[in-house]
C-alpha cells in the first residue's frame, strides 16, 4: 500500500474534477488523485466483511448491516453477501431510497429505520413501504400515538394501514436513545404496543456505543454479554413468554468478538447482530485493540501546501470538512500513514496543521498516530518537519471515525492491492 509520495504531481491536461467525470481517474494511482480525496481499499473491505460473516455464522446469529458508514450500493451488496443476509439498518430516508434497487433485485427484504421517527418522517416512511418492508424503532408511548394518528381509522374503528413492525429500543449504557431495563416506562411501552392496532412488537434493540471505550477482547466480550442479557431480560417482560421475537444487539467493537458468543438463546428468539463501521474500520476501532492498523480500509489523500520549520509544522489542504473533528485515543484528528509521530493537530474549515505528537503506550494497544503498533512506553524524539515533509508531498491520513469523515465526500475512489483506482462509488447524501 502506498503511504506517501514525493513524486511531482502532474494533473492530466484539462482534467475535469466534477462529479460527472470522477470515473476518468480509474486506472490512476491513488497518490495522483485530486486532493483531498477519500480512498477505499477494496481488498481490505472484502477481508473485513468476510471475517464478520464467518463470525456470525460461527455464533449462529443473523446479521443486519448498518449502511450509515459508506452509504453506497456497492458496499451494501458486499455486507449483505449478495443476498446471504437480507435486512439492513438505515439512519436516513435517503439511505432507504438508495437501498431500493437491492429490494427490487430481490436480495433485500427489510430495512429498519434506525432512530425513533420524527412525525414528519412518518408519511415518507409510509410511502417507502410499498417498495420494501420498513421496520421502526420506538422508545416512547407518544411515538405510538403519532403512528395511530397517521393511520387514521375506518368506520369500524380499524386502522386504515397495516400495523408497523417495531423494535423497542433499550439503553444498555450508551445513554443515547432507549429505555433502561429497570424503567417502569419500558413496561408501560410494552403494554401500549400490545394494545395498539397501529404497531406489532417485532423485538428489542440495543446499541453498545459505549463499547468504543473497550481496549481488550475481554472488555468487548463483557459489553456484548451485557447487551444480550439486557434484551433477553426485556423479552421476559412480554406476556406469553413463547412469542417469536428478534433481539438485536451490536456495535462494531462487539461485532468483532461475536464469534466468542456463549450465551444460550431461547428457541423462540432470533438473535441478530447489527454493525456498520466494520467494512472500513478506523483509528477509533484500532484503539479498541480488536483490529489491526492494516484492517483500516479508509484513507484521506491530502497535499502539503506549506512547511513551517520555526514551529515544526506543515499545512495540508484537508481540514475540518475533510476529516471531521472526531478524536480518539490515537493523537490528533488523523495520523500520517507511514510517518508515526506526525498527525493533524489543528484544523480550520479547509486548513489542516500537521504537527509532531507523542506516540504513547496504551493508546489502543500501542497504536500510534497512524494506527501502527509501537513498543511499550512513550516514544519521544525530536522530528524535523523539513526532513519528513516537503511542499508538494502527497500524504495519506488514517481517520479517527470513518462514518463522519466519509459523509463529507461526494465520491469514493476504490483501489486494488496495488493502490490503483479500479472503481468509484457515489454515496447517498443528505437526509
Amino acid at each position: 500500500m502506498i503511504n506517501s509520495s514525493r513524486a511531482k504531481y502532474l494533473p492530466p491536461v484539462a482534467m475535469d474534477y466534477s462529479l460527472q467525470n470522477h470515473r476518468s481517474f480509474i486506472g490512476s494511482r491513488a497518490s495522483d488523485l485530486p486532493s483531498p480525496a477519500l480512498v477505499l481499499s477494496l481488498p481490505v473491505i472484502k477481508k473485513n466483511i468476510e471475517r464478520l460473516h464467518q463470525d456470525v455464522e460461527k455464533a449462529g446469529v443473523t446479521l443486519r448491516p448498518h449502511v450509515k458508514t459508506l452509504k453506497s450500493l456497492e458496499v451494501t451488496r458486499l455486507m449483505l453477501g449478495n443476498g446471504k443476509f437480507r435486512k439492513t439498518v438505515a439512519s436516513t430516508l435517503s439511505e432507504i431510497r438508495g437501498l431500493l434497487p437491492l429490494a427490487k433485485e430481490g436480495i433485500l427484504d427489510e430495512v429498519l429505520y434506525g432512530l425513533p421517527p420524527a412525525s414528519g418522517a412518518i408519511p415518507l416512511l409510509s410511502e417507502l413501504r410499498s417498495s420494501v418492508r420498513i421496520l421502526l424503532m420506538i422508545d416512547h408511548e407518544r411515538q405510538i400515538s403519532l403512528l395511530e394518528d397517521f393511520a387514521g381509522k375506518n368506520p369500524d374503528g380499524a386502522p386504515t394501514a397495516a400495523p408497523w413492525d417495531v423494535y423497542i429500543k433499550l439503553d444498555v449504557g450508551t445513554k443515547r436513545a432507549g429505555l433502561p431495563l429497570g424503567s417502569e416506562r419500558l413496561r408501560a411501552l410494552i403494554r401500549r404496543a400490545d394494545e395498539s392496532p397501529a404497531v406489532s412488537l417485532y423485538g428489542f434493540y440495543c446499541h453498545a456505543g459505549h463499547s468504543y471505550g473497550c481496549r481488550t477482547q475481554a472488555e468487548a466480550e463483557g459489553v456484548l454479554a451485557d447487551e444480550i442479557n439486557g434484551v433477553l431480560s426485556a423479552a421476559k417482560l412480554i406476556v406469553g413468554g413463547d412469542r417469536r421475537l428478534t433481539l438485536s444487539v451490536g456495535a462494531t467493537p462487539t461485532a468483532h468478538v461475536v464469534g466468542s458468543l456463549k450465551t444460550a438463546i431461547p428457541a423462540n428468539v432470533t438473535l441478530e447482530l447489527h454493525a456498520g463501521n466494520f467494512p472500513t474500520n478506523d483509528l477509533q476501532q484500532v484503539a479498541t485493540g480488536l483490529v489491526a492498523a492494516e484492517d483500516q480500509a479508509i484513507r484521506v489523500l491530502a497535499e502539503v501546501c506549506s512547511v513551517y520549520p520555526e514551529r515544526n509544522e506543515a499545512l495540508i489542504n484537508a481540514g475540518t470538512i475533510a476529516l471531521s473533528k472526531e478524536t480518539g485515543p490515537s493523537p490528533g484528528f488523523g495520523g500520517v500513514v507511514g510517518k508515526p509521530g506526525w498527525a493533524v493537530v489543528r484544523m480550520s474549515q479547509e486548513h489542516g496543521i500537521v504537527g509532531e505528537v507523542e506516540v504513547a503506550a496504551g493508546a489502543g494497544a500501542g497504536a500510534g498516530a497512524d494506527g501502527s503498533k509501537n513498543a511499550a512506553g512513550p516514544e519521544r524524539r525530536r522530528r524535523d518537519v523539513e526532513a519528513d515533509l516537503e511542499v508538494g508531498d502527497r500524504i495519506f491520513l488514517n481517520v479517527q471515525h470513518a462514518c463522519i469523515t466519509a459523509a463529507a465526500f461526494y465520491v469514493y475512489y476504490v483501489v486494488d492491492e496495488d493502490d490503483i483506482v479500479r472503481d468509484t462509488w457515489v454515496p447517498w447524501k443528505g437526509w
